[in-house]
């Protein structure tokens, strides 16, 4: 089966939105043992819509469209289908019936323009929005089917979950007999990793694959049919020692989330004062929910001032090595892992450019400093050539591979081939 997908939509080609439709479908589709072989992305123009969808009608055999059947005029994915089938438009009764109940239902008066979302090409099966107001709809046009779906991702998902996933599995066979193992690795290149495991003798029916995310590279490793799947467990051990310390986590999409797990379930507690990275670690955890049962605070102390008033870091120590500094962030960490006297704190304070970097402490100068109940770790890291914003992510990540380390009783300092460290 050759599945393609087409987006829809000015603000998606022009730049203006980051397509997370299209990754997300994606993803989802691999990790079920489904290859995205061909997106097109098309704005919001008649002609430009019929083209591509009578055009790839003639390689796939099924094509995902998202966007274009909401209720404005800029909505043309309905008409457009039906132009590139040379049929009219025809009311769906059924759909108008949802519609006018779901605005009674809600207490609004529904405009003549929603009704335009009840209108589907003659020869189109309706396809249920659970959760929204834009009728999904598939066709059938040369040798594919055409799935329509809402542009908004929560619509989206639900579709594809509840619909289109069970359409195609039963349309096409395709046999749902597949495991995915994800290896979270960081602090090393793709072209390095790819190196150390290429030498590795794969079990057949499992294939190994790359994706980059920084500050993140994920190892895929996925496996079709039982005697494959079976095996799997041993080659995700086999890669996991051949990359050693560059693996951080398993079937987790961040370090953030795995830390968020171990700290979850540990009962301990935890508190970080961020200097540089501006309140990162500590929203990284607070996206996930439960992160109260272990977050105590996050202290963005980014003045001289406020390191000292807050976290009791003595001035003196600021005037003999600066704020960038390991004796300073040492300080940090300790101070804010006393003031509500937790577990683990975690302290950054850097220089993450563009300007204020020095012959001494260049731009991408980071000290991070984790502080224990019985201890203090600390470095400092030089991340060169990097923008303002992955100098921060990239610290943030040493710093969550610090207290990982510290909840895994293993050494919590180690060698990244893609970072710097300064001797202490």
């Amino acid at each position: 089966m050759k599945l393609e997908m087409i987006c829809t939509g000015e603000e998606v080609l022009s730049g203006q939105i980051v397509d997370t439709n299209a990754a997300w479908f994606a993803n989802l589709m691999m990790e079920h043992g489904i290859e995205v072989q061909r997106r097109v992305t098309v704005g919001d123009r008649m002609e430009d819509l019929i083209a591509v969808f009578q055009e790839r009608s003639h390689h796939a055999d099924v094509i995902l469209v998202n966007g274009g059947l909401g209720p404005t005029s800029d909505d043309l994915s309905a008409e457009a289908m039906a132009k590139a089938k040379g049929e009219p438009l025809v009311e769906n009764q059924q759909w108008r019936a949802h519609l006018e109940a779901w605005f009674s239902r809600n207490n609004r008066v529904m405009s003549a323009n929603n009704l335009k979302q009840a209108w589907l090409p003659e020869s189109a099966v309706m396809i249920d929005n659970p959760v929204g107001t834009a009728c999904g709809f598939r066709v059938k046009l040369n040798r594919a089917w055409l799935f329509f779906t809402p542009g908004v991702p929560f619509e989206l998902k639900h579709m594809v979950q509840e619909q289109f996933l069970p359409f195609v599995q039963q349309e096409f066979g395709i046999n749902a007999n597949v495991a995915l193992h994800k290896i979270l690795t960081f602090g090393h290149g793709e072209s390095l990793l790819a190196s150390k495991l290429e030498p590795l003798t794969l079990t057949q029916g499992i294939t190994l694959g790359y994706r980059s995310s920084m500050p993140h590279i994920e190892i895929k490793l996925f496996a079709r049919g039982e005697a494959a799947i079976a095996q799997l467990p041993k080659v995700a051990a086999q890669v996991k020692a051949v990359l050693g310390t560059a693996v951080v986590a398993e079937n987790k999409a961040t370090l953030a989330e795995e830390i968020h797990s171990k700290l979850y379930r540990s009962g301990k507690t935890f508190s970080a004062a961020e200097s540089c990275t501006g309140g990162l670690i500590t929203s990284q955890l607070v996206s996930f929910a439960g992160s109260s049962s272990y977050l105590q605070q996050g202290l963005v102390t980014y003045s001289n001032e406020s390191k000292v008033k807050v976290l009791g870091v003595k001035p003196q120590t600021l005037d003999d090595f600066g704020a960038v500094s390991i004796p300073v962030v040492e300080e940090m960490a300790r101070g804010a892992r006393s003031l509500l006297d937790c577990d683990y704190a975690l302290a950054t304070s850097g220089i993450a450019g563009p300007d204020g970097g020095s012959d001494e402490k260049p731009v991408g100068t980071v000290a991070i400093a984790l502080a224990t109940r019985n201890a203090v770790y600390s470095q400092m890291v030089k991340i060169s050539g990097r923008s303002r914003d992955l100098v921060r992510s990239l610290s943030a990540a040493v710093a969550y591979d610090m207290l990982r380390r510290e909840l895994e009783n293993e050494a919590v300092i180690v060698d990244y081939s893609s970072i710097s460290r300064y001797a202490k």
